[in-house]
């Protein structure tokens, strides 16, 4: 029981060490690898939306959350190519408010869903997160590194989200109550956008 407390008692600190969704004005430093390594833990849609696609896998097979996360990043990166060729996706800041509150509601009431189903979501989610950042990578001193920084720290918020959800996992009500934290939060931000 301790143990799931302290698991639970960290994610808590991770989340509210992180600042509000602004992270997609170009209000944080964006000069290359570092500063998109940094960027993910310190937005709260993007550490809770990263974290909890690692909470959601921990449910699934090997095989599918290797999928899930594999999708997850493959349509962020195609995202960001959307907003360097110049397309437009209205209400995007919007959808990735949203994403905080569906992926809290999906580790709080799901437990069975498609995996291909799980899967479009979550790369619905990925393409918009994605996007947002495509859109101030131009402003970055080295796109590339950027990029690769951003990409590197999400796959670890992933792999954080899995280890706390495989322990998460072994308590009845661990990741329901992550996922109840989450859309709460998700909620919060929606209604302060």
């Amino acid at each position: 029981m301790i143990k799931h407390f302290l698991s639970a008692a960290l994610s808590l600190a991770l989340a509210l060490t992180a600042t509000t969704a602004s992270a997609h004005t170009g209000a944080h430093d964006i000069a290359g690898f570092s500063s998109g390594l940094s960027h993910p833990f310190l937005g709260l849609d993007h550490l809770l939306v990263m974290l909890g696609v690692g909470l959601w896998a921990s449910r699934l097979t090997r095989l599918n959350a290797s999928l899930t996360i594999a999708a997850f990043l493959s349509f962020m990166v195609i995202g960001a190519g959307l907003a360097l060729l110049g397309l437009h996706i209205p209400g995007v800041e919007l959808g990735i408010l949203a994403s905080v509150l569906v992926v809290g509601l999906l580790l709080s009431v799901s437990r069975h869903l498609p995996i291909l189903l799980t899967i479009a979501l979550l790369a619905g989610f990925a393409l918009l997160h994605g996007f947002a950042h495509g859109l101030e990578m131009p402003l970055a001193a080295s796109p590339v590194y950027y990029a690769a920084g951003f990409l590197l720290a999400t796959a670890i918020l992933h792999g954080i989200g899995l280890g706390l959800g495989t322990l998460l996992n072994q308590h009845r009500l661990g990741l329901r109550v992550s996922g109840y934290i989450t859309s709460g939060l998700g909620l919060y931000l929606l209604f302060n956008a």
